[in-house]
């Protein structure tokens, strides 16, 4: 019996996490060496929800922080510049790093951005908004506190029971770029339910690179017995390309997310045929490859790939960093 490995592609880097790190990489590339013991960079939280990307990145400078205001006055007055990661900043963050006059170099998603940028249009305009995302997700901080008593999140179809609006409220629907339509759909019709009049969002607010890599995830799954899921556990597109793959896998088998080759099991693989492989927004494409190699000592020799569409998308580095 041959034993095949399919792979999903889209996988791996979306545009929005290619920027980001090529936006601390270009940092870190052209800093000079400093003789006050300063980091080159700066990085506010994760810049991408991936592990290896972070860790790969500190090894080379970058000092990652929670908050602000662990980042020294010292590095403040000698222009170290900080990173605002693809997931985005809230006002009150942006704000306080005005106040401390810190560098900013904003690499939020421009997927994102334009979320941002629709609260406060519909705040102008009167409305309040549902936000559908993760409780506690970076994106999902950074576009409520946007406008925090006009932003109303909720996760799951039962959080639209504790939501009271009356018919004359202008009502609009948004959602965490990282989920896809199949994810909001039960959501969304709750919410049409109980508030017929609620508006819809642009179809263009859901990221391309959620929906791409979910379609081609499916279609593995058709030929496969197991899935591997390549991403970090608070990669919210990981976690449910894992649940995608799970769903469309059924009964013949499960999928699996790992960080990287050394977390795979052996023991998944006895009387599989198939596996497919996959990997989330963003995860660098050698991670997928020390899957792929570890497969193939476990004697999946063959590889094939589906592929749905080829991405062509691409944005532009921040504006502070265009003249580098």
């Amino acid at each position: 019996m041959t034993k095949r490995i399919v792979l999903a592609n889209p996988r791996g880097f979306c545009a929005g996490v290619d920027r980001a790190i090529q936006t601390v990489d270009t940092i870190l590339r052209t800093a000079g060496d400093r003789a006050d013991g300063l980091p080159p960079v700066y990085v506010r939280r994760q810049i991408v929800h991936n592990k290896h990307v972070v860790e790969q990145l500190a090894g080379r400078g970058a000092v990652f922080v929670e908050e602000l205001n662990e980042i020294p006055d010292a590095a403040a007055e000698a222009g170290i510049p900080v990173v605002f990661s693809a997931h985005g900043v809230s006002p009150a963050v942006q704000r306080e790093a005005d106040a401390r006059g810190l560098s900013i170099v904003d690499a939020t998603c421009p997927l994102v951005g334009k979320v941002h940028r629709e609260v406060l249009r519909f705040v102008r305009e009167g409305y309040e908004i549902v936000y559908i995302g993760h409780n506690g997700h970076d994106e999902a901080v950074g576009v409520v506190g946007e406008s925090p008593e006009h932003v109303h999140l909720i996760e799951h179809a039962a959080d639209v029971d504790r939501l009271d609006f009356p018919e004359s409220t202008k009502l609009v629907l948004l959602s965490q770029t990282t989920l896809s339509v199949d994810e909001t759909a039960d959501v969304i019709a709750a919410l049409q339910q109980r508030f017929p009049w609620i508006e819809l969002p642009p179809s263009s607010d859901i990221c391309y690179a959620t929906s791409n890599r979910q379609e081609a995830v499916k279609l593995v799954a058709q030929q496969a017995d197991c899935m591997v899921i390549v991403g970090s556990a608070n990669s919210s597109n990981s976690v449910r390309l894992m649940e995608v793959a799970n769903e469309a896998l059924g009964a013949r088998g499960e999928a699996h997310r790992v960080d990287d080759a050394a977390e795979m099991d052996p023991a998944w693989f006895a009387g599989v045929s198939t596996v497919g492989v996959s990997s989330g927004a963003s995860v660098p494409d050698e991670l997928v490859a020390g899957v792929v190699e570890r497969l193939q000592e476990l004697g999946f020799t063959e590889v094939s790939t589906v592929e749905t569409i080829q991405e062509n998308m691409h944005f532009v580095l921040p504006k502070a960093l265009r003249s580098v």
